[in-house]
């Protein structure tokens, strides 16, 4: 995205969906019907639960039924949603130099890899791939 302003929250939800379409098939598989929410900047509650100190060190967060229980017939409360932090991509976008295209896809790819049990390894080829 070029331009002179920081791209809205439209910008960035319009960003993730085409990103949540490509992501890669094993992992995609896992979310049907996920949704996203473009949020500032996570919540002082949010950050408390997670042990953050800073909002700005938060990107993204899978928010929906716990890894082990999507199987065990437990019905949800409310749909999965993944949460993207606006100011905080924003904030890595210009650290990193990464395309923003590149860095939502992998917040995504994080956050869904995480929430389903993953591992570091797996998750970072998984962010090579595409």
């Amino acid at each position: 995205m070029k331009g002179t302003l920081a791209p809205d929250a439209e910008a960035i939800a319009t960003i993730a969906e085409r990103a949540l379409e490509a992501i890669p098939e094993r992992l995609g598989r896992h979310v049907p019907g996920v949704g996203i929410m473009v949020d500032e900047l996570a919540d002082d509650e949010t950050l408390h639960d997670l042990g953050i100190e800073s909002p700005y060190d938060l990107t993204g967060l899978y928010d929906g039924l716990p890894w082990g229980e999507k199987d065990s017939g437990a019905m949800p409360t409310r749909p999965d949603t993944i949460h993207l932090y606006r100011q905080a991509i924003l904030l890595e976008w210009i650290e990193t130099g990464e395309t923003l295209e590149r860095l939502v896809r992998n917040v995504l790819i994080h956050e869904i890899a995480h929430h389903f049990g993953f591992s570091d390894a797996a998750i970072a080829r998984l962010e090579r791939e595409g």
